[in-house]
C-alpha cells in the first residue's frame, strides 16, 4: 500500500498509465462524519506527465492509504492469451496514443478471430459478426471506428492529425467493453451456473 505522503506511489497512473508516475501533492483536506467521528485525511495528488488528479485517503496524512480513487485498470484473465497481451500493451501506453490506437484494434481484432471470424480484413470480420449477431449494430459502428484510426496511424496518414489520449482511450475503452461483452461476462455467468444447486 502508498502511504500518504508528499509523493503517491503508484506502480502506474490510472489516468495515462506511465509506469512509476510522478504524483506530487497538490491538495489536502481532512473529514468527519455528521457525529464527529471516522476521521479521514485526504490528498489530492496531480500526475505531473498528464496533470490529471489521484484521491487518496488514511486515518491520518503520512500513513499508508487506505483507498485511492481511481484504480488502474486490469486486463481480465478471462481473455484469450493474444488479447490480453495486446489490451495490457495498449493501456501501459496510453502516454503514446498512436501505439495504443493500434494496439487497442490488434486487440478487437484478436478477440474476433478467437470466435471463429478469422478470414478476410477486419473490416469483413467486424460486419460478418454483426450479421451472426455476435455484436450488435452499435458495437459494430464503434469497431470500424477503432479500425479506422488504426489504419490512420498504421499508414501514416499525413492528412489526419495524430490520435490525443483522449483518442486512444476510447479505442481501449471499447476493445476492453468488447472483451467484457464476449468473454467475461459469459464466463462469469458459466461460473455462476456451476455454482447453483439445482432444484429438489
Amino acid at each position: 500500500m502508498p502511504i500518504l505522503g508528499q509523493q503517491f506511489d503508484l506502480e502506474r497512473c490510472p489516468h495515462c498509465n506511465v509506469d512509476r508516475p510522478n504524483l506530487a501533492l497538490a491538495i489536502e483536506a481532512g473529514t468527519m462524519d455528521y457525529m464527529g467521528q471516522n476521521p479521514r485525511h485526504w490528498r489530492i495528488y496531480r500526475c505531473t506527465r498528464c496533470g490529471m488528479v489521484v484521491t487518496a485517503w488514511a486515518p491520518n496524512a503520512n500513513t499508508y492509504a487506505v483507498g485511492w480513487f481511481p484504480k488502474a485498470s486490469d486486463v481480465d484473465e478471462t481473455l484469450p492469451e493474444r488479447a490480453r497481451t495486446y489490451l495490457s500493451q495498449a493501456l501501459n501506453s496510453l502516454h503514446s496514443p498512436a501505439g495504443a490506437v493500434m494496439l487497442a484494434a490488434s486487440a478487437v481484432d484478436a478477440m474476433l478471430k478467437a470466435k471463429g471470424y478469422k478470414e478476410g480484413s477486419l473490416y469483413s470480420r467486424i460486419d460478418k459478426a454483426t450479421k451472426d449477431h455476435l455484436i450488435t449494430a452499435e458495437m459494430a459502428q464503434w469497431a470500424h471506428e477503432v479500425r479506422l484510426e488504426a489504419n490512420e496511424e498504421r499508414h501514416a496518414d499525413e492528412a489526419e492529425p495524430l490520435p490525443t489520449p483522449e483518442e486512444a482511450t476510447r479505442s481501449l475503452d471499447f476493445a476492453m467493453a468488447l472483451g467484457q461483452f464476449l468473454f467475461v461476462l459469459p464466463a462469469r455467468v458459466q461460473k455462476g451456473l456451476g455454482e447453483v444447486k439445482p432444484a429438489v
